[in-house]
């Protein structure tokens, strides 16, 4: 499953909102944006919100951007 999401980095909570209207998530994270530290948190915050692995969550599109797509396991 993929789901598009909207990164707020440096925030301060680390929190999951969504669904959104639109099908999205938005992900707020306190890691930085430097060296992945805000990708791996985001992995981690979608992991533990869905329930799966963290090793079976990935970000496929927008490694640099603000706007990602993850792919997660199928529930």
């Amino acid at each position: 499953m993929r789901i598009t999401l909207k990164v707020c980095a440096k925030a301060r909570q680390n929190k999951v909102e969504g669904p959104l209207q639109d099908g999205s998530y938005k992900i707020h994270t306190q890691a930085p944006p430097v060296d992945g530290a805000a990708n791996a948190a985001v992995c981690e915050l979608l992991a533990k919100h869905f329930g799966v692995p963290k090793s079976k969550v990935s970000i496929v599109l927008g490694q640099t951007n603000n706007h990602k797509v993850a792919e997660l396991p199928d529930p």
